[in-house]
């Protein structure tokens, strides 16, 4: 990743309360402050106009942040930067503090489909997608979850069968994936189907016979994101195409596991972002002769919810530490999708209500924020997914099998 010089970024250290900064060493302030610079001069212009629109530029900027080096940053070899998973997480918060949408062209891009052909594929498959997608010249997408399987991916439909008897034989996949990020501009689609031997993963390049995609329209939410459905109609794929390291549904739940680690620090991101409008805004905005930052109804909302963002940024910190250690569990992941997400959406909720009628409108970024978030609050495991695996942890018995 090529670094920039230390950026001024006076703005935003009125919010940290707990002089966090000051437990990034400089190769960490470095780089977040060259994914931050990125962040504001070549995004945060253009987002409101793309989430009015419902579109993103998403080729292009797969370009861009395989330049900054975001791609599969904290994955090893095959041209990926190698970076520590706490600086992932560093990445995600700036990429976020714009829109989630953002965030989720990376992470699924790097912590879904490239983690998993790094964690299960073939050396074959690792040497042909990595590098391409640590570029950003390949775009991949994720396609577990379907119209009738959600958070409970052992129900799905898809399925995939051998041709004839032998390992060589080729698969023949039939089914459909729904609301899958990238869907409809990837080159590779990592899609996950049961078979007479449990579930299994394979690559399903773009412009396979057989294979198609529809983008979701109308969307409230994350509507800078490209949404789509996927169909298998008698899809041939070669023996080559499966992920040969994947066996059963722990291997995509690995998968989700991995990018639910970035969504616990983007959101900080989100909430700080929408924190700091809040606060300039109060600032400015007189009324009964004196900004309303000095009334106490409003300082009391500031000092609630730059407590509630440092909380969130040290749960991020945490478990970025264990992270980097190898010992962070699937509960620990759970704790904080459960704990930062919905902090976040608090957070954006109460800062427009600080922003008034302008909160409302797409010149600030609340509201915008907060609509993202219910998405965020959903995917990659609900809310109430995340609130039983706590709870089996907890108390040993399982609410949901």
């Amino acid at each position: 990743m090529t670094i920039a010089p230390q950026a001024d970024f006076n703005a935003l250290d009125r919010l940290d309360l707990l002089d966090l900064d000051d437990t990034l060493d400089s190769e960490d302030r470095l780089l977040r402050d060259t994914v931050r610079r990125f962040a504001t001069e070549q995004l945060r212009p253009h987002i409101a106009e793309w989430f009015e629109a419902g579109t993103l530029p998403a080729r292009d900027l797969a370009l861009e942040f395989g330049k900054l080096g975001v791609l599969g940053m904290h994955l090893q070899g095959y041209e990926c930067a190698g970076a520590k998973a706490s600086q992932y997480a560093l990445a995600c918060t700036e990429i976020e503090a714009v829109d989630s949408g953002l965030r989720s062209l990376v992470s699924v891009q790097g912590s879904l489909a490239m983690y998993a052909i790094h964690a299960y594929g073939s050396e074959e498959q690792k040497r042909e997608w990595l590098p391409r997608m640590a570029r950003g010249e390949a775009i991949g997408c994720f396609g577990l979850t379907e119209a009738d399987a959600g958070s409970d991916p052992s129900s799905m439909r898809t399925y995939a069968r051998r041709s004839g008897p032998g390992e060589d034989a080729d698969w023949i996949l039939h089914g459909s994936k729904m609301w899958i990020t990238n869907g409809s501009i990837s080159e590779v689609a990592v899609v996950w189907a049961r078979t007479d031997d449990g579930v299994r993963g394979f690559l399903v390049e773009k412009g396979t016979p057989g294979y198609t995609s529809s983008d979701v329209h109308h969307k409230i939410s994350l509507r800078a994101s490209i949404t789509s459905e996927l169909s298998f109609d008698e899809v041939r794929l070669p023996a080559s195409a499966q992920l040969p390291e994947a066996r059963g549904l722990r291997a995509p739940l690995g998968c989700l596991t991995e990018a639910r680690f970035g969504i616990i620090s983007g959101v900080v991101g989100a909430a700080r972002d929408s924190l700091a409008s809040a606060l300039d805004y109060a600032n400015s905005r007189v009324q009964f002769g004196r900004p309303i930052s000095g009334f106490q109804l409003t300082q009391r909302k500031l000092a609630e919810l730059a407590v509630t963002v440092a909380n969130m940024q040290l749960v991020s910190r945490r478990l970025g530490e264990l992270k980097d250690a190898h010992q962070l569990q699937p509960h620990q992941v759970s704790f904080g999708k459960f704990s930062n997400v919905r902090s976040a959406l608090e957070v954006c909720r109460e800062a427009r209500s600080i922003l008034g009628g302008s909160g409302i409108t797409t010149e600030y970024p609340a509201l915008r924020h907060a609509v993202n978030l219910e998405t965020v609050y959903t995917y990659e495991g609900t809310h109430e997914v995340h609130t039983l695996v706590l709870g089996e942890r907890l108390t040993g018995f399982s609410a949901y099998r």
